[in-house]
């Protein structure tokens, strides 16, 4: 990624970004609540275009690149992205997981004897750990876009993440995470969205303008 720049509503959140996220890494975005993080993934996912830079996936800029990158992606959003009118099983079984697959990812996340219970009537951290058990099933995507994944899970469920994250790097996949908690994965490097931000002045200049 190169010079990369983004705007909300007129205001530019940040500019002039530049990272390279390798094989085997995780790169942590920090910021203050409103900075640009969840934009910034949206970005980098393909389903946000107000940007100006250039955003490449193994070499090939987007947007050409985009469908190769979606092949080799496991995005979990803020929000859980759970069906709630569908059981965990289910939700798992939606993604091609086998029910032996789905039955020890979620075991693995500590829902083991509620595969059958509708996930309207789970709690958020439940349904929270409905969508990270796909981080525990065979064969995941090499590239793992994490948007504070760590909310809502207790200190096991967060234990037991950071263990799933450095299995995945140690495989040779990569992780691009957002968090307000600390993080215990290595190789870990972090990007403060605030180092990348404009001075008020610029902000206030191009509202006026607009």
């Amino acid at each position: 990624m190169s010079g990369l720049s983004c705007e909300r509503d007129g205001r530019v959140l940040f500019e002039g970004l530049e990272f390279t996220l390798n094989t085997g890494a995780a790169l942590q975005i920090v910021g203050a609540n409103g900075a640009g993080k969840s934009t910034l993934i949206r970005t980098l996912i393909g389903t946000a275009s107000d940007y100006t830079g250039d955003i490449l996936w193994q070499g090939a800029p987007f947007p050409k690149s985009l469908p190769e990158l979606r092949t080799s992606l496991l995005y979990i959003g803020h929000n859980a992205g759970v069906r709630r009118g569908l059981t965990p099983l289910e939700n798992l079984a939606w993604y091609g997981a086998s029910r032996s697959d789905a039955m020890m990812a979620l075991d693995a996340v500590g829902l083991y004897g509620f595969e059958d219970v509708l996930c309207q009537q789970l709690s958020a951290g439940q349904n929270r750990r409905v969508a990270l058990a796909r981080l525990y099933l065979p064969d995941p995507a090499p590239l793992w876009i994490l948007d504070e994944p760590l909310a809502a899970l207790d200190v096991a469920g967060v234990a037991s993440l950071e263990t799933q994250m450095r299995d995945h790097l140690q495989r040779g996949g990569s992780v691009l995470l957002t968090s307000h908690q600390p993080v215990d994965v290595a190789p870990l490097e972090k990007l403060n969205l605030a180092d990348f931000q404009p001075c008020p002045e610029e902000n206030l200049e191009q509202a006026y303008a607009s």
